[in-house]
């Protein structure tokens, strides 16, 4: 199948729009980019006219205004929206409305069916059970009823002092939340009870559903991810390796990941880094296959310190990290891998072309998320105006930004505060730690607040956190 005829409609903003836009133009595909008031002086506006031209770009008020990104999208006559990450990346019902609606669009990313169903992560616990795959131990289900609830938090409690641990800990959760809420832990049965209520009833409240879930709390795990691409077909998954994400803030946002996941080759652990690492790619391309899994999306995994793997969810979308594994990748030898242009090329019915023997690793890639943080404050945003990104120029180095490099830019409250990815590579862990150091060092980012005061970024953060990257 050919995608030649096709226009995509790119339904994001910053740095994905711009890696959207540069793998349209690989592809040779016209593009039509949105903005905001807010984003006015975006650098993403800048790329959009020199790839697209002045009539590439769109005004709208909101990223998450569904029915104004339509009218854009028939305004422009695309045939396709990419969607990019956040926003309506996995929304299901967005994706569904996209094909089904009088004029249908592809939507560049997974079936909507797929999307709902790995959304759901009872559902996905479900699957990953049936087919052997691990996931933290406790309930695969919405429990309603106390006694059951009781049941499960009592094996959970015996589970973990067999293992030896001697602090055990029962996470309730209510199956309705997300974000966070509605989550706490308990130490002991007697507590349990106590936290179940209180859960089942906040839930009620919140969400019109008392169903709660009942896991075991993993304490000093790392934060694994095995990165899946698979054509419309679903039936011939590859994977591009694995990332650690386990550098993050407090709030639980990834600020490092590094390709691939663990480095048995230069570091020792106390379990099989090399087995655990097939492992987790067996499993995550065992759940592709089954539920036929249709286009680039991440398998995230918790390890703990003794090696068990444990299936946490599966982010449908293409991620913020992609880059970096691509970045240690090669298709039959060729260096030149692009996940966002392979996610649009095999999102509009393109062949996948290659199988998991014509795909090779070399290296070690790491990523850095450079963010207007105050690390020293609870990793509060910064508020202000960036007045010099600059960074050395090395065939090591990728940059990927909307920041503009020849003017100020005032960082828009009304969205994140990220600012740039830089991507490392480096032939062992070492070199690629001295040259993330190098290029941490020689970075120049600059700028100013309302009143005066430097601007305040998470570089001193990425700097300590270098030094012991894979180590477990």
């Amino acid at each position: 199948m050919s995608i030649d005829g096709h226009k995509i409609l790119i339904a994001n903003r910053g740095e994905i729009a711009v890696r959207i836009m540069e793998a349209c133009s690989d592809l040779g595909l016209p593009f039509a980019a949105l903005y905001t008031e807010e984003d006015s002086q975006s650098g993403h506006l800048d790329v959009a006219r020199r790839l697209g031209g002045e009539k590439s770009l769109y005004r709208i008020h909101n990223y998450l205004d569904a029915g104004d990104i339509l009218s854009v999208a028939d305004e422009a006559g695309a045939t396709a929206i990419h969607p990019g990450y956040g926003f309506f990346s996995e929304n299901y019902r967005f994706a569904r409305r996209v094909v089904q609606r009088d004029r249908p669009m592809t939507f560049i990313g997974p079936s909507w069916e797929v999307i709902r169903d790995l959304g759901d992560k009872i559902n996905t616990k479900r699957i990953a059970r049936a087919l052997g795959v691990p996931t933290v131990p406790g309930s695969d289900r919405a429990i309603y009823d106390e006694l059951e609830a009781e049941a499960i938090a009592e094996s959970l409690f015996e589970f973990q002092a067999k293992m030896g641990i001697k602090r055990p800990v029962v996470l309730v959760k209510a199956s309705a939340g997300g974000g966070g809420m509605g989550i706490d832990e308990c130490e002991d049965m007697a507590r349990f009870r106590q936290t179940y209520r209180r859960i089942r009833n906040y839930s009620l409240r919140t969400f019109n559903d008392e169903g709660v879930l009942i896991e075991q709390r993993v304490f000093n795990f790392n934060h694994l991810e095995v990165q899946i691409v698979s054509d419309r077909s679903g039936i011939n998954p590859v994977h591009f390796g694995t990332r650690n994400c386990s550098v993050q803030s407090p709030g639980l946002q990834k600020r490092i990941e590094v390709a691939p996941g663990f480095w048995p080759q230069g570091l020792s652990y106390s379990f099989d880094a090399a087995k655990l690492l097939d492992d987790i790619t067996g499993y995550s391309l065992s759940i592709a296959k089954e539920i036929k899994y249709d286009n680039v999306g991440t398998w995230e995994w918790i390890v703990t310190p003794n090696g068990e793997p444990f299936l946490m969810e599966v982010n449908t979308r293409i991620q913020v990290e992609n880059g970096v594994s691509a970045r240690i990748s090669s298709i039959r030898g060729d260096r030149d891998v692009n996940l966002v242009r392979e996610q649009i090329r095999i999102g509009l019915g393109d062949p996948l072309g290659y199988t998991q023997d014509d795909v090779s690793f070399d290296g070690v890639g790491i990523e850095y998320r450079l963010i207007a943080e105050d690390t020293e404050s609870g990793f509060a945003p910064w508020v202000g105006r960036i007045e010099e990104l600059k960074w050395p120029e090395h065939d090591w180095v990728r940059m990927h930004t909307h920041v503009p490099t020849d003017r100020t830019y005032q960082i828009p409250t009304e969205y994140d505060p990220n600012l740039a990815l830089a991507i490392i590579w480096g032939k062992d862990l070492e070199e690629a730690k001295a040259r993330g150091l190098r290029f941490l060092e020689e970075l120049r980012l600059n700028g100013s607040d309302s009143a005066g005061g430097n601007m305040k970024s998470n570089i001193p953060f990425l700097i300590a956190k270098t030094a012991n990257l894979l180590e477990f």
